[in-house]
């Protein structure tokens, strides 16, 4: 899922000096499973934001199933067509989401991003994948040396790992042996031998912005319309 977590206070204020109609808009999926921004996080902020504001400035909240998507954002347009700016707390694309449906309304994050994690226990998220566009987890036991080794190295490891830990940081664990022991309990470290080339990185970002299109899905839905 993608992780965030919530701006301090005094920078929130900061950033919506001057506005006097805010919404303080959640998101139900990520933003509430990360405890970043569900209804609970939402009511917080938005009770200590009037606190912080004063009477002068008005506060509402609401909360989206999902702010990635049209349909959700189109059920509090009375909110936000009330608001002189929506302060998101949802991840960065439903920032922008809501500048992209409502462009009459500035929007603001209440959140950072970041990163596409894992739930390794309560109140902890790890980072697990980078969104590169083009898996490997295939020939790497499935553990990704892109996300999880702090040099992204494909043919691995450096030589700098000590006791199975990386030497960036001893809390992170050296991707590279956990593909190793990953791979011997498999069965399976006949994959090691295999040179991974260089790597194409258009499919990530390094190409701009990326998109994908399904054209089964598309015609689908136009026979439904």
């Amino acid at each position: 899922m993608i992780v965030a977590q919530q701006k301090p206070l005094e920078e929130i204020r900061h950033m919506v000096a001057g506005f006097r109609r805010l919404l303080v808009l959640g998101c139900g999926t990520c933003a509430t499973v990360c405890f970043a921004g569900g209804e609970k996080e939402v009511s917080l902020l938005a009770t200590a934001l009037r606190a912080a504001l004063g009477k002068d400035v008005a506060v509402e909240e609401a909360t989206v199933q999902r702010q990635c998507e049209w349909e959700f954002l189109d059920q509090v347009r009375a909110g936000v067509g009330w608001a002189d700016a929506v302060l998101s707390l949802g991840c960065g694309v439903g920032v922008q989401a809501v500048a992209e449906r409502y462009p009459g309304v500035v929007s603001l994050p209440g959140l950072n991003t970041k990163f596409v994690g894992l739930t390794e226990a309560p109140g902890t998220w790890s980072e697990r994948c980078l969104a590169c566009g083009d898996c490997l987890l295939d020939r790497t036991g499935g553990i990704c040396p892109i996300a999880r080794c702090s040099k992204s190295l494909l043919n691995g490891p450096c030589g700098g790992a000590q006791d199975g830990h990386c030497e960036i940081s001893p809390d992170i664990p050296c991707a590279w042996v956990l593909i190793h022991e990953r791979l011997t309990r498999l069965g399976r470290t006949d994959l090691l031998e295999e040179i991974i080339p260089a790597r194409d990185w258009r499919p990530s970002h390094a190409g701009g912005p990326r998109r994908v299109v399904r054209p089964d899905l598309r015609v689908l839905a136009e026979q439904e319309v």
